[in-house]
């Protein structure tokens, strides 16, 4: 008969990775101090292994590691490995951009449509002359707010960000 921490050095898990086993009915129940069948957790934890493997929905969660546990840090790595890989995939299929690269492809858009904007008043007063002082002013400084905006923009898009997220995720 083995302890908790005896089962624990055999299948290169902690001890209380196999109290959550045992409390989770993987492994059998220890039968007084020291009662727990090694070759019986060993069959036990096998028999859980691959039906994890085989599970479509087999999810390991940091709670199940304990915390600076070689088990937990390779958790850690494996996770931020696959999360930086799903990243790349989705920026391969353009379902993502870096939020630099949207930026600067903003910040482009936002000047050529300021220098158009810009030229709009004197492109209106050339092809329709017969527009009075006031509508040429009216129609100038509606334009000149939205160049006011679209100068704002790349200093905006950080807080543009943030609300899209908060809004998001909510």
């Amino acid at each position: 008969m083995s302890t908790q921490k005896e089962v624990g050095e055999h299948l290169d898990i902690s001890d209380r990775q196999v109290r959550n086993l045992i409390k989770d009915g993987v492994l059998p129940a220890a039968k007084g101090p020291g009662g727990l069948h090694l070759e019986s957790c060993r069959k036990a934890y096998i028999h859980y292994l691959r039906h994890l493997a085989s599970s479509s929905k087999a999810t390991v969660e940091q709670d199940d590691f304990e915390e600076g546990s070689l088990e937990y840090e390779r958790y850690r790595l494996t996770k931020a490995q696959a999360d930086s890989q799903e990243l790349k995939n989705q920026i391969a299929t353009q379902e993502v951009v870096p939020a630099d690269f949207a930026t600067y492809a903003l910040a482009k858009v936002s000047a050529e449509a300021s220098g158009v904007i810009d030229s709009l008043p004197l492109n209106i007063i050339r092809k329709h002359p017969e527009l009075s002082t006031i509508q040429t002013e009216n129609i100038k400084r509606e334009l000149a707010k939205a160049l006011n905006a679209l100068s704002r923009l790349e200093r905006s898009l950080p807080e543009i960000l943030d609300d899209y997220i908060r809004e998001t995720t909510e």
